[in-house]
């Protein structure tokens, strides 16, 4: 596991900050100076606090290590300068249009289940589909805010109907480091070490409808249904690609494609049944 560096209080100084961020990102001061166009000198006089920075280089050094906008917000608030970057709910009337993308892209994917989430991959939207794979699962899990990941490993939720729950596990873990290493969130590292604890349940390694050259770029998710049947499903996320808002910044929605004839055919029987019932 990659190692993080520990993220400063938020009454912490602005130097502290910077530091935490160019240590977390494996630069050293002369790199950063380099990349931010300053000298080491003054660099380190930023870190230590002999020099305060304007509100132009705060921006020009969260840029430069691709801080997340929420995390600018805290560096100029260090600095003593007022957020920059808005941080709305999805119901917000200014964020409406956003808002009206997440639906139809959701709704546009059904028969199959597609889902937004926000940065610990808590749910914040789904499409009918979804509801209709969690036959079985604890309701406390069920409870929001709903953790998607914590859902599909968890040992009450969707962990013992896995075909493929080691792999899946794996590609979960590897998924969460990643972003870790991005933000720097804490609450995310906790997630992780949540999850890497769990047991691995319900394994069938010999069963695995996929086959061919998709296998080897894609990690299948691969459920049993409480009916006996195999779905075999491939995903994507999808981002708001220039965000000025945190809320969207932060934003992923998840497509799930079947992988197969007989997962599509399951998914359709399903969405029939649920508009008929």
């Amino acid at each position: 596991m990659t190692a993080t560096t520990t993220a400063p209080s938020a009454r912490a100084p602005i130097g502290a900050h910077l530091r935490h961020w160019r240590q977390h990102r494996h630069l050293s001061q002369q790199g950063l100076a380099l990349e931010a166009d300053i000298s080491t000198r003054h660099l380190s006089y930023l870190e230590t606090g002999r020099s305060a920075p304007s509100r132009e280089m705060v921006l020009r050094l969260a840029e430069r290590l691709a801080v997340p906008l929420r995390e600018r917000n805290a560096l100029l608030v260090a600095a003593g300068f007022a957020p920059m970057y808005q941080a709305r709910p999805l119901d917000h009337p200014d964020l409406a249009a956003a808002r009206q993308a997440v639906e139809l892209v959701l709704k546009g994917h059904e028969p199959n289940p597609a889902l937004a989430v926000d940065r610990h991959w808590n749910l914040v939207a789904a499409n009918a589909l979804v509801p209709l794979l969690l036959e079985g699962v604890a309701p406390h899990l069920l409870a929001p805010p709903v953790n998607v990941l914590r859902l599909s490993l968890h040992p009450e939720g969707l962990g013992p109907r896995l075909v493929n729950p080691a792999q899946w596990r794996a590609h979960l873990l590897h998924r969460l480091q990643q972003q870790i290493a991005a933000t720097s969130d804490a609450q995310l590292q906790a997630l992780r070490d949540e999850i890497a604890a769990y047991p691995v349940e319900g394994a069938e390694p010999h069963a695995s409808p996929h086959h061919g050259a998709a296998s080897d770029i894609v990690v299948p998710f691969q459920l049993r249904t409480p009916q006996g049947t195999l779905l075999s499903f491939i995903s994507t996320i999808t981002i708001f690609g220039t965000p000025v808002d945190v809320t969207l910044q932060e934003l992923a929605v998840e497509s799930f494609f079947p992988a197969d004839a007989a997962t599509q055919a399951a998914l359709a029987q399903l969405a029939g049944t649920r508009q008929t019932s």
